[in-house]
């Protein structure tokens, strides 16, 4: 590198001429080449763009609260009615008839329902009470003996006893039959009067 010396002014000087530095082909081809700018490094990067996009955490979803609700509900079921007998002497031995038919009473149950959601999940019986009662069935009973009927005569019963008349006549009984009845063997009673065969046809 050559140095230059001047004197001026009583003072000496002294330049250097620098020449500018020589390039080798291999920084010439560095030179050469263009520099990608940051954005297309970023583009190009996908380490680079997923650190640009912005990050969305995902939100616990809470469960809805159940909605209960109390309830109040009725319903009705029969009430079974009871059946009592009583002995009747007008009737025959063994027969039965109805003198007051029953009816079945109704109770009422109160219960308290509780749902969730809509769907019943429990059920308590709270009240129950006989809103209408039962009648009882009555049912009389026959007490009275059945007559055993003499052998002799047919088409009616007639009654064994100590005499027999004829019902709506001049005897006495003790007991009575109400004709016609035919003669199928003695007439111990006289029944017969014409002696036709037919007692009590008159």
């Amino acid at each position: 590198m050559p140095l230059l010396s001047y004197l001026c002014c009583g003072v000496a000087t002294i330049f250097a001429i620098v020449a500018p530095p020589t390039e080798s082909p291999a920084q010439q081809d560095l030179a050469a080449e263009p520099v990608p700018s940051a954005q297309a490094d970023d583009a190009s990067s996908p380490t680079t763009a997923a650190t640009a996009a912005p990050t969305q955490q995902a939100t616990p979803t809470q469960s809805p609260t159940p909605v209960t609700q109390t309830r109040t509900i009725t319903a009705t079921e029969k009430v079974p009615y009871k059946t009592r007998t009583v002995n009747d002497s007008s009737l025959a031995k063994d027969t039965k008839k109805v003198r007051t038919r029953g009816v079945p009473g109704v109770r009422t149950l109160t219960y308290q329902v509780t749902v969730v959601d809509g769907i019943q999940t429990a059920k308590k019986l709270i009240k129950s009470e006989i809103t209408t009662q039962p009648v009882t069935q009555v049912v009389r009973v026959g007490t009275k003996e059945k007559p055993r009927c003499d052998p002799n005569y047919a088409g009616a019963c007639v009654p064994i006893s100590s005499d027999v008349d004829c019902a709506g006549g001049s005897g006495n009984g003790p007991a009575y039959v109400e004709g016609p009845v035919r003669v199928i063997g003695s007439d111990i009673y006289d029944l017969d009067r014409d002696g036709d065969g037919i007692g009590c046809d008159r």
